[in-house]
Parts: structure tokens; sequence; C-alpha cells
């Protein structure tokens, strides 16, 4: 037996305990950013079979189980350039690093040239999954922004995985020179968000819905829908005399009654009974149900008397039924 074919054995037999070592890393990091306010998508993956035979082959490694070093793997997506290097910070306090981040953004002698900035972080695995040797998983992390996370996918399709031979040089650098675009619309959002933030009356109900989304994410990882967000902070936004500090008020709320809001969640928000078979109780699967949940603590009366004017009464009701409270 060839060590292609004892890695590749070895590989389906761990397969499971890595994908869970993969999962549980992505957890970690999901609530270690939603606490230091870093909004970001967090996925993770178990390298597929017949990937890690192709590469094993391709690579003529001498030892593929080892040389191999992203059987598990995370990618966090950020919304700018601008939130990179703070992710990275984050990964270096959360995690234990295997080497230093492989990270071409700042590799001297290529600012001549179009290519993929590659930020790669090599940890070890978060959680108690173990290989068959009793050590811990390594877990590769790829760091993105939105917009060259689509560059990636996008040009990995098309290159990467040609049907019967290589792409044409011209199509390849077509595709690099997409490159460029990718630069500037990072350096644009970065820009808007960051002169967004110098406006408060502008901004301020995206702020307070931002504050509620980085809090939410430490109690579910469940995908709200924006729209329906948006409508209801525009009204919550108008019960709260002072926005520039509730920020603080809601994060104090949340951690004195954390209890209380995981059982709310757990019985009424996302993945519960309530939820899934009456399809009632939707905003506790919402962001803004915490913000919500806050004002019926303080504020019930009004909130229910801006919210009449503006929304389904019977969407209160099912909030204030949830969080124990009457109105």
């Amino acid at each position: 037996m060839t060590s292609t074919d004892e890695a590749l054995e070895r590989f389906r037999r761990e397969r499971p305990r890595i994908e869970t070592a993969a999962k549980l890393t992505a957890a970690h990091i999901r609530r270690r950013a939603a606490r230091a306010r870093i909004n970001c998508e967090v996925s993770f993956r178990a390298k597929e079979i017949a990937s890690f035979v192709t590469k094993a082959q391709h690579k003529q490694y001498d030892d593929p189980w080892a040389q191999i070093t992203d059987k598990a793997g995370v990618r966090i997506v950020v919304q700018h350039s601008g939130l990179l290097d703070p992710v990275v910070a984050l990964l270096r306090e959360s995690l234990t690093l295997v080497h230093e981040p492989e990270d071409d953004r700042y590799v001297s002698g290529a600012e001549d040239r179009l290519q993929y900035p590659r930020l790669h972080v090599q940890v070890m695995a978060y959680g108690d999954q173990r290989s068959d040797d009793g050590q811990p998983y390594e877990c590769e992390i790829q760091v993105r922004t939105e917009a060259t996370d689509l560059w990636a996918r996008m040009s990995h399709k098309l290159m990467y995985k040609p049907a019967t031979a290589a792409v044409p040089s011209d199509v390849r650098r077509s595709l690099y020179r997409l490159i460029a675009l990718i630069e500037l619309y990072d350096l644009e959002v970065q820009r808007g968000v960051e002169a967004l933030a110098q406006y408060p009356d502008v901004a301020q109900g995206n702020q307070l819905l931002d504050e509620a989304e980085h809090l939410f994410r430490t109690f579910t990882d469940h995908e709200p829908r924006r729209d329906l967000s948006e409508d209801v902070v525009d009204v919550l936004v108008k019960t709260i005399q002072n926005p520039s500090t509730y920020a603080e008020q809601l994060a104090k709320f949340t951690e004195d009654r954390r209890a209380d809001l995981e059982r709310a969640y757990k019985d009424y928000g996302p993945g519960s009974e309530h939820f899934l078979r009456h399809g009632r109780y939707v905003l506790a699967s919402q962001p803004e149900s915490l913000i919500i949940f806050e004002r019926l603590s303080s504020a019930k009366f009004l909130l229910q008397g801006r919210w009449i004017d503006e929304l389904p009464e019977s969407m209160l009701d099912d909030m204030a039924d949830a969080w124990g409270v009457s109105l």
C-alpha cells in the first residue's frame, strides 16, 4: 500500500471528526467576531475525498497526510479590506497559530502584478476533536473581502477546473484584470462605511441594527432577513431617547438578561417548534428582537404606541408573549 493509499484510508476514517473540528472552529470564530463587533460571514468544510486524492497525486507528496494541511477549512468573508487586519488580530488572540499567516497583500516586488491577494491563517482547530494519534487537527482559515471572495469563486470555476484543456492566456489575463476593479471596489466600500459613520443622524438606524446583529450572533448563526430588520428598526429608533449611547445600554441588557434571552430564543427563535411549525414569532429569529425585548422591559408603552401606527400589532403581541410580558 502506497503512502497515498494509507493517507486516503485514514482520511476516510477520520473525516467526520475533521468536519466537526472545522465546525467548532467556525462557531468559535463567529462568537469572538460578534463580541469584537466585526461583521463577517464564517463558513466551514472538511475537504472532499476526491479533492484529497487529486491533491495528493498532483503534488506527489511523500507524506500526504501531514503535507495536506487544509483537510479542515474555514472561510471568513468581511465587508471590506479595512477589516482584514482586525480579523487576523482576532485569530491570533483566540486561536493557536501553527505558523505566521500567508499574506500576499504586503509581498515586496509584486506591486506591478495583478494577482489574487491570498490571506491564509493556519491554526490548531478549536474544540476537543483528535486524530487517531491523539493530536488536534489543523485548520486552514481563508480570510477574504466580499469582493475578493466573489472573484476567487468565479475564477476557480473558470481557470482551475477546465473540462478539456488549459484556459487561453488572453482569457486568464482578462480574469486577472478584474482584480484591479476588486481593489477599487473594496476601497470605495471602506470609504463609504467610514464616511457614513461621520453622519450619525443618517446612519442611526444602520448603526443600531449593526450593534443588534453583533449581539444576536452570540446566540445563533441563523441568517436573518435584512429587509424586515430595516423596517422594524426604523420604528424602534423612534422609541430611543439617546441613540448615541443606546449601544452600551443594549449590550448591558444582553449580558444581564442572557439566561432569559437564551430561553426565549430556544422556545421561540430559529429552530424552535413555534417558528418552524406555526410560522409565528418571526421577529424572534431577527437581530432586532434584542431591541424589542429591551424596549418591552424598559419602555413597553412607548414601544406599543409607536408600533401600532406603523407595524402589525400581532407581531409585537408575539414578541411580548415570547418575552413573558403583557401589553
